[in-house]
């Protein structure tokens, strides 16, 4: 058997349609490579490569010889739509590399799937289309996505299989890639001759109900992995994508994707009895938030309380892991006009704030202006008197959830104590969701010493946390923002409506493939 050549490529992106839009600058500045440099990335030190790109590398590595073909693989943190000049530079980039580089064997795609361009809906679809044309319908093009991919009609004819995440909080990267790469061994070595089968669901669930721990999404993805073993290797692979609300797009609504080993018709059996779960289900995904007053009133109680257990605060409306700022002050704001005691917070995303910080110096006061210039209509300044703790100029390392590994570029950052109860707060000049411990280890502080933690993250932190904090102990506080699981709020255009949950009149009819 010859050695096959296997193309790498992936452009990531989570795209909230009411967020800034996402450009050149917001790629390169969180993950970008080109060529040898993503086996460098995938091979070295820790990186911000893709974990399902470098998973993928190292289990293709293992299995037999290849032929690495590495073209481009970039990824921004959530954000708005793309800039459509960038995304098409871009995957004109990828394409006319491909085509030089001469026939390959099979592709290997590492995309987000809820990726919006400032003129196409589904530029996903767009970017394995393009490279379908360029490899011809015989060569397997493997993508792995995101839980909260939007899957379009496109994807999945572009695609020979989708491979989404299991998890949410998503700590099964690792696992998506290696199962991509086995995939691919298993489609070149002629024992797997893949059919897949799609269904949209007219549901467009707010991300915290998609947990996976536990409610209506988990037992989804539990009864599809369960029945996928009962099938007796009839099913290769079974994908719930929950779909990302924010995009905003005609192909929202919780995906189904099933693809059979070799037939097409256990995979439409098995896809139909999900949606049909899924529809009885329909109810449950909704959620009722802790409003703010409450968590307010909450922290003073822990805080006088040593022996209540302590707790993490959700500030899901303003989640940079979904596109939003990290820059609303809503809840900061609250927790300082209360008595508390050892409140931690974090991370705050404020570069000239860290920058004032830095040009303060450790161990002086001054008054700290946060949000001065803000980004969207949520991000009310606030000022407040604060003493700067500690500052750290370099990257960190996470290692908990979904950074575990990973190497985080949110420095210079720094650790500052603010207000009369001195609640301790992480500014970054990088924009990332709080969802590891690593953000405030980097200054000393203990997490099983605070009594109150909030951090700017919607469902990540649960992993990165738990060593501290136990589901009970979560609270995700009703906060406004680009971010807001109350998805009545915001002005929508094109969810494909009627839609759950904000159309009381939606209805589904189940496919009929007979």
């Amino acid at each position: 058997m010859k050695t096959p050549r296997i193309a790498l490529a992936g452009i990531s992106l989570e795209s909230n349609a009411f967020s800034p839009m996402a450009t050149e600058q917001d790629f390169r500045s969180l993950s970008y490579f080109s060529g040898t440099d993503i086996l460098d990335a995938a091979r070295g030190a820790p990186s911000t490569l893709s974990r399902e790109m470098q998973s993928f590398i190292a289990a293709m590595d293992i299995t037999g010889p290849w032929d690495a073909v590495p073209l481009i693989c970039t990824a921004s943190h959530p954000w708005g739509p793309v800039e459509q000049a960038f995304f098409d530079r871009t995957v004109d980039s990828i394409c006319e590399q491909l085509k030089a580089a001469g026939p390959v064997d099979g592709v290997y795609v590492a995309n987000h799937g809820a990726m919006v361009a400032t003129e196409s809906q589904d530029p996903d679809g767009d970017m394995l289309a393009r490279i379908r044309a360029v490899v011809g319908s015989d060569v397997p093009i493997i993508c792995t996505l995101d839980l909260h991919a939007n899957v379009s009609e496109t994807m999945v004819e572009a695609a020979t299989v989708l491979v989404a995440y299991l998890t949410n909080p998503h700590v099964d990267m690792m696992e998506r890639g290696e199962e991509a790469a086995m995939v691919m061994r298993g489609i070149l070595g002629g024992a797997i001759e893949p059919h897949s089968v799609f269904i949209r669901m007219p549901i467009v669930p707010p991300s915290v109900t998609l947990l996976t721990h536990a409610g209506p999404y988990a037992e989804l993805i539990n009864y599809g992995q369960r029945r996928k073993r009962e099938l007796a290797g009839a099913i290769l692979n079974v994908s719930i994508l929950g779909n990302f609300a924010f995009s905003d797009t005609k192909y929202n609504g919780i995906g189904i994707v099933v693809t059979g080993r070799h037939a097409l018709e256990p995979a439409q059996t098995l896809a139909r009895e999900i949606a049909e779960l899924c529809w009885e289900n329909r109810a449950r995904f909704d959620k009722t938030l802790t409003p703010i007053s409450n968590a307010a009133a909450m922290a003073t109680d822990v805080s006088n309380a040593p022996g209540m257990p302590a707790l993490i605060f959700s500030d899901s409306g303003d989640n940079p892991g979904g596109g939003g700022g990290g820059d609303t002050t809503e809840l900061l704001r609250a927790l300082l006009g209360v008595e508390t005691e050892d409140v931690l917070y974090g991370a705050f995303f404020d570069r000239p704030l860290v920058a004032k910080a830095i040009e303060v110096g450790v161990g002086n006061s001054f008054e700290a202006q946060f949000n001065t210039d803000p980004k969207t209509s949520f991000g009310a300044p606030l000022s407040v008197s604060a003493r700067v703790v500690a500052i750290n100029h370099e990257p960190i390392v996470g290692r908990l959830g979904i950074y575990a590994g990973r190497r985080i570029d949110c420095h210079p950052s720094c650790l500052l104590e603010v207000g009369e109860y001195k609640i301790k707060v992480v500014v970054i000049s990088n924009r990332y969701q709080c969802a590891d411990p690593v953000f405030f280890e980097q200054f000393g502080l203990d997490i099983g010493k605070a009594r109150i933690v909030c951090v700017k993250s919607r469902g990540h932190f649960r992993a990165g946390f738990i060593p501290w904090f136990a589901p009970e102990q979560v609270l995700e506080i009703d906060t406004a923002g680009l971010t807001s699981p109350v998805l009545q709020r915001l002005d929508w255009d094109n969810l494909p409506r009627p839609v759950l949950p904000l159309d009381a009149n939606t209805d589904w009819i189940p496919p009929n493939w007979s």
